[in-house]
This record gives C-alpha cells, sequence and structure tokens, in this order.
C-alpha cells in the first residue's frame, strides 16, 4: 500500500456468498496489473454466513462496508462508486473471477476512448463457455425480435473478437469510468436488481457516452440461478417488473404495454415447447409469461429484503 491514489478501484458486492467471494478477491490479487495504484472495496449486503468475516480475517488493505439490512445491486454499486478514489472502478459481483490480463485490457479499452463511460470483458460461464454479456437497448423493435427468436442475432452484441461500441452491458464485471458514473448520478436506486445497469447505460447513452464490448478481457460469472420455480419466482418477479420500469422510464407507457405482449407472448411460445421437449422447464417459462403480462403482481426480491429489515 503507497500513498498515491488509486488509478483502479475493486468494487465487489457480496450477499451469502462467501466461498465465491473468497475466489473473487483471490482472482483479484492473481490478474491486477503491475505498476497500476489499485483500492479493493467489498460492500457485504447483510450477509448471515460468515462472509464478513472472512474478509476481515484477510488483512491486507481491503476496505470492508457492512450492510445491516439488505439492499439492492444499484444502491450498493452507487454506494461503492461514491466511495470509490480510483479514476476507473471494476464492479464485480462475489461470484464473478477475472481472469488474467482482464483488469489491465479494460483500462487500456477505456484510455483509448475517452468518450467510453464503461467497459465489459466476455463473461464466461461456469464451464468457461462464453455467454452473451452486451444488448442493444430494450424497446419495442428488441422485443419483436424476442418474438420471433430472433434475439441472438438482432439484439446481443457482445459478438466479434473486435473490441466494439454496445448500447448496454452486463454489471456482472464492468469497469466504469467514475467521472461518467458521477455526472448521471451513479445508478438508480429504483431499480432493485435487473436492469439497474440497462437504465444507467441509458442515461449515460444521453449524456454523450457510450460503453465498449471488449473480447480482449474475460471474466468468469459463475450461474448461481436455481431452475426450481418456488425458490426462483422473486427473481422472476424483480426481473420483469424493472424491464417494465425501464421502458416506462424510457419510452413511455404505450411502448411499455407494448414490450409486456410480446415478451409474454414468447415466453408462452417457450412454455408450449417444453411440454415436448425433454428436461426444458415448462412451469418457469409460465411463470415469465405471466409475470411478463403483470409486471406488478406478486412479491419479489425488493419485498424479500423488506421483510428481512423488518424481521418476523
Amino acid at each position: 500500500m503507497t500513498d498515491l491514489a488509486p488509478e483502479l478501484s475493486y468494487c465487489v458486492v457480496n450477499t451469502n456468498g462467501r466461498e465465491f467471494l473468497l475466489a473473487c478477491l483471490s482472482a483479484i490479487e492473481r490478474t491486477h496489473p503491475a505498476g497500476v495504484e489499485r483500492e479493493v472495496l467489498v460492500l457485504d449486503n447483510a450477509s448471515t454466513d460468515g462472509s464478513a468475516h472472512a474478509v476481515r480475517s484477510l488483512g491486507g488493505d481491503i476496505e470492508l462496508i457492512e450492510r445491516e439490512r439488505p439492499t439492492g445491486k444499484a444502491a450498493n454499486d452507487s454506494l461503492l462508486m461514491e466511495r470509490a478514489k480510483g479514476r476507473y472502478c471494476l464492479l464485480l459481483n462475489e461470484d464473478s473471477e477475472l481472469k488474467p490480463g482482464a483488469a489491465s485490457v479494460l483500462m487500456a479499452a477505456l484510455d483509448a476512448d475517452p468518450r467510453a463511460a464503461a467497459a465489459t470483458p466476455q463473461l464466461l460461464d461456469s464451464n468457461s463457455v462464453p455467454y452473451p454479456c452486451a444488448w442493444r437497448f430494450p424497446g419495442i423493435g428488441t422485443a419483436l425480435a424476442g418474438a420471433f427468436f430472433l434475439h441472438r442475432w438482432l439484439t446481443v452484441q457482445s459478438t466479434g473478437k473486435v473490441t466494439r461500441p454496445v448500447d448496454w452491458a452486463q454489471s456482472s464485471a464492468l469497469m466504469v469510468r467514475r467521472e461518467a458514473a458521477a455526472q448521471v448520478g451513479f445508478m438508480d436506486p429504483d431499480f432493485f436488481v435487473y436492469y439497474d445497469e440497462c437504465d444507467f447505460a441509458k442515461r449515460l447513452a444521453e449524456a454523450g457516452w457510450h460503453e465498449l464490448f471488449v473480447p480482449g478481457a474475460a471474466a468468469v460469472h459463475h450461474d448461481q440461478l436455481s431452475t426450481d420455480l418456488a425458490a426462483g419466482l422473486p427473481r422472476i418477479v424483480e426481473f420483469h417488473r424493472n424491464r417494465d420500469l425501464y421502458m416506462r422510464k424510457h419510452h413511455g407507457r404505450i411502448a411499455a404495454l407494448a414490450v409486456r405482449g410480446l415478451t409474454a407472448w414468447s415466453y408462452a411460445l417457450r412454455s408450449f415447447a417444453a411440454t415436448v421437449i425433454p428436461g426444458q422447464p415448462a412451469d418457469v417459462y409460465r411463470a415469465h409469461a405471466r409475470q411478463a403480462l403483470s409486471p406488478g403482481r406478486g412479491a419479489g426480491l425488493r419485498e424479500r429484503a423488506e421483510a428481512t429489515r423488518t424481521g418476523p
């Protein structure tokens, strides 16, 4: 640790992911570029699995922020970026692990493009298989593409082997230019989780910035989501609720209604197909279809967190 101001701030949000978190922090240590001043900030989101104790036991120069009550991802990422001192903030979920060279390649991409507000690496699943991590902004057009199952060709932008501008990128491992984030007021806490980074990118674009997909950098994002409907329903509720919030905020009520119908249709078709294709979660697709059509119904992750705050 030196007295020099950090150039790069690692900003990690953790919610009951102790082992993933320790692997994430280990990857930061292994892959941090030599000669770059850094700081590591960890926000523990009221975990009950000993995560905060595990971070304290590591010692070193990690700054630990402990929430007493669980809070949404947008608010947590915003707090970390506000606290950060670096020019760049590398937002990380606890279940993300940087691959060698990722941080230096992302920094170089942002250095080379002064109007780039953020850069995403290629995200890999737990089996190191690349998966989509950047897309066109949501709208009626992208919903139509989804309704005709053309989204991988018309909506996904994390393709190719050359760095390219994209509309918005997943924040599981996203390097953000802090100056740009501060200009637009960081992330909107009305988005508890899901579409927070999409709204963030939209507001950055409206302020004259853009984001980058940088395939020369990579990070593993472990898939923790369950296909069990009972366990996953609050996430389904939150996903469609925030998709609808984004549409109403940026495109208006009529466009939001159109996207509801198109999205419900695409999931209804998936549900029908799943009844004849072995191994497909038809009940999950049906839940998505119902929720897309009526995004205000049901209890999501926000309600689960609020119940934790108030207690039984």
